[in-house]
């Protein structure tokens, strides 16, 4: 059994979809004093990045979270993960 669930956004209920990028939005820095810009936007804008694939929920069953990530960020954490159960941290 896999470790990793990717999740359609879709499954998930506004408020927690909406919670998850905002999480998003601050960990990556977007600038959020923008007055032009505000949270709704960037949440707006990262639900289109979802539906065109850009981005992905992903819950991992072991630490029970759930993290958005950029498809980028989500190879990068594969390949990583890889390489740890290899040497057997997992």
């Amino acid at each position: 059994m896999s470790r990793f669930v990717e999740i359609p956004p879709r499954m998930l209920p506004s408020e927690t979809l909406d919670a998850l990028l905002q999480v998003f939005v601050t960990r990556q820095g977007y600038d959020t004093t923008d007055v032009a810009t505000d949270m709704h936007d960037w949440v707006r804008d990262l639900k289109r990045q979802l539906e065109r694939g850009e981005l992905l929920i992903v819950h991992d069953l072991q630490t029970e979270s759930t993290e958005v990530m950029t498809q980028a960020q989500w190879q990068s954490f594969g390949r990583h993960l890889a390489d740890d159960e290899e040497e057997g941290d997992w």
